[in-house]
């Protein structure tokens, strides 16, 4: 098949990283993959590097000429499916194909778990401008079906896969003789991008209330974003700037993640299943998180992690506390992560769900 990816924002985070993953995955499976985003994103550039023929197009905002951009494009290259990503490139593509004669299908793919508004126009779009949509989790899709009753038929969850074999459990010792960390320390750990809403601030006070009994610990920080001033700022004002290791964006996360004791991701919006919490459960490291999005698909309370309010830096601390003090159920944890993580969050099996909804929804599909 020929499928096109648009991605009209210019962030970096797991969406973006799903989206090249995805489209090299099909690539080597045959198909023929392609990409187009605005010149200035991001993933134009990382684009590459993954092996994804990108195109830049001004397609940043919803104004008539990155309209009139995105239907010059479809109306010159053919496609059998359109696989479209945030709202501006969706609504773009999907107007642009109202206005052509033999315009390919779109599937829409939704990665966050922020409110979807109830208007007419977002109706259509949804369920008349996309052939079918679908989302990363399925408390997303339950909660579309909820709040915006969309047919559950329009709706299909596919969570994004990762490799098995890239992430998997390793020796914390030899992990941090690799990246040059201290071995006699523990290391609290994040991976996600600086933005206010994972949850960094939240992890900062939870940290600020283990010190004194354990100043030993210390907290890494893998990620970079717009809020990291804003973090800088924070830390300092609770005194804790000594005890924080940014390391900034990586694109080798399988080496700095088995260097943890226990990973966190303390987020209060805009989740689905994050890709950063199922490497970390590929690598069987003990786990505490929310119950935001569809993150408690993998990590159930008390079996594959440990789940507490968002934005409780008490909860949080009680958490990370509770499994400093008990390493057997830490150890049983990571291990139940990691089988979890095989049965379902591998790469393979996304890519064998995205292709055949392509297959049954593009120009080729009988549904």
């Amino acid at each position: 098949m020929r499928i096109l990816h648009t991605e009209a924002s210019c962030g970096w985070g797991g969406q973006e990283i799903r989206i090249l993953t995805e489209a090299r995955g099909l690539i080597r499976r045959g198909h023929h993959v392609e990409l187009v985003c605005p010149a200035e994103a991001r993933i134009f550039e990382e684009a590459p590097a993954y092996g994804v023929p990108v195109r830049a197009l001004p397609i940043g905002k919803k104004r008539l000429g990155p309209l009139l951009a995105m239907r010059a494009f479809l109306r010159k290259n053919r496609f059998d499916v359109i696989n479209t990503h945030s709202s501006t490139d969706s609504w773009l593509a999907a107007l642009a194909c109202q206005t052509l004669s033999d315009a390919p299908p779109i599937v829409r793919t939704r990665h966050l778990s922020t409110a979807v508004n109830r208007s007419r126009s977002t109706r259509w779009l949804y369920e008349k401008g996309c052939a079918h949509v679908v989302v990363t989790g399925e408390a997303l899709k339950a909660q579309l079906i909820r709040d915006n009753g969309f047919p559950a038929e329009q709706l299909t969850s596919v969570p994004t896969g990762i490799d098995l074999e890239r992430f998997r459990p390793q020796a914390c010792d030899q992990a941090r003789a690799a990246l040059g960390l201290p071995a006699d320390v523990i290391y609290i750990g994040i991976l996600a991008t600086l933005r206010d809403w994972k949850g960094h601030t939240v992890l900062f006070e939870a940290l600020t209330q283990l010190l004194p009994q354990r100043p030993d610990l210390r907290l890494l920080i893998v990620g970079d974003g717009p809020y990291r001033d804003r973090l800088d700022s924070r830390a300092e004002a609770l005194g804790i700037t000594d005890k924080l290791d940014f390391v900034g964006h990586r694109t080798d996360a399988e080496r700095w993640l088995p260097a943890i004791d226990v990973f966190t991701l303390p987020s209060w919006g805009d989740e689905g299943v994050s890709q950063a919490l199922m490497q970390a459960m590929a690598c069987a490291l003990p786990i505490v998180t929310t119950p935001v999005g569809s993150l408690t698909e993998v990590i159930h309370d008390g079996k594959t992690g440990l789940i507490v309010p968002p934005r409780d830096a008490d909860a949080l601390a009680a958490a990370i506390a509770r499994l400093l003090a008990d390493p057997a159920l830490a150890s049983r944890l990571g291990a139940a992560a990691r089988e979890l993580a095989v049965v379902r969050c591998g790469e393979s099996l996304m890519l064998d769900r995205m292709d055949a909804i392509f297959r049954r929804f593009g120009r080729t599909g009988t549904g």
